[in-house]
């Protein structure tokens, strides 16, 4: 019994230590660079973001339950298809603020997520957003209602905590610039292919037959949303990448 509380006692000292903001890893600005440059082409090339776009979708549909949840919702089921699709279940009243609020939130959360992301990593505060990033993954592995969406939510989980656990401040700080600037992309991208193509099941759709604001006025909602969001996500973009090229 002894040996198992020291044991226990070690690894909590060992987390606690890997909770602990760091000073920014030299060289993060050439990472800037370099992430800006993965991004952009992930982004742009067809077979790279028919793969990468599950993590945006993730994103999204969390911030449907978690904004659920906020509003007094229950999260009920997480389901990624295939083509990269998804849907978040939550159950409560299906008209209110709770409701309408819990809808918004799917375009918005990739972009705030992301730019949270470059913040911290800038800030030194990788490790600990990788830690609680690996929490909400795993508590939300309860809500999976699909083998593919198991598959994904353990892969994205395990790959999180191991580099929170293994990787060093610098693969930490790149990986988490690197994805954090890949959401506030991925998510203009995600609205982009709302607005290309219409559907009553989509969620500024959805939007307009539980409010008096027609489709078009929650798209702008979203636009606007996502602005500020990369407004905020650029300054330490750029003051990294400014940083290389002074």
């Amino acid at each position: 019994m002894g040996d198992v509380v020291t044991a226990a006692s070690e690894w909590w000292e060992q987390a606690r230590i890997r909770l602990q903001p760091d000073a920014v890893p030299a060289g993060l600005g050439t990472w800037a660079l370099v992430v800006l440059a993965i991004v952009v082409a992930v982004v742009l090339l067809p077979p790279l973001w028919r793969q990468a776009r599950v993590l945006v979708t993730v994103v999204h549909e969390l911030g449907h339950g978690l904004v659920g949840v906020l509003c007094g919702r229950r999260f009920t089921g997480l389901v990624l298809r295939g083509d990269m699709s998804g849907h978040a279940v939550t159950v409560g009243p299906v008209r209110g603020a709770g409701r309408v609020l819990s809808t918004w939130a799917g375009y918005p959360a990739p972009a705030v997520v992301g730019a949270a992301s470059v913040q911290a990593a800038d800030a030194g505060w990788a490790a600990p957003l990788l830690a609680v990033t690996a929490l909400v993954l795993l508590v939300s592995l309860v809500r999976v209602r699909s083998w593919y969406t198991a598959l994904v939510m353990v892969a994205v989980t395990a790959i999180t905590g191991a580099l929170w656990w293994w990787g060093s401040g610098h693969l930490q700080a790149a990986l988490v610039l690197g994805t954090g600037t890949f959401l506030v992309v991925g998510a203009w991208r995600h609205l982009g292919a709302v607005l290309s193509r219409p559907s009553p099941s989509s969620d500024p759709s959805v939007l307009a037959q539980l409010t008096w604001l027609p489709r078009w006025g929650w798209i702008f909602s979203f636009a606007v949303a996502l602005a500020g969001a990369t407004w905020w996500a650029a300054g330490p973009l750029l003051e990294l990448a400014g940083g290389v090229a002074g």
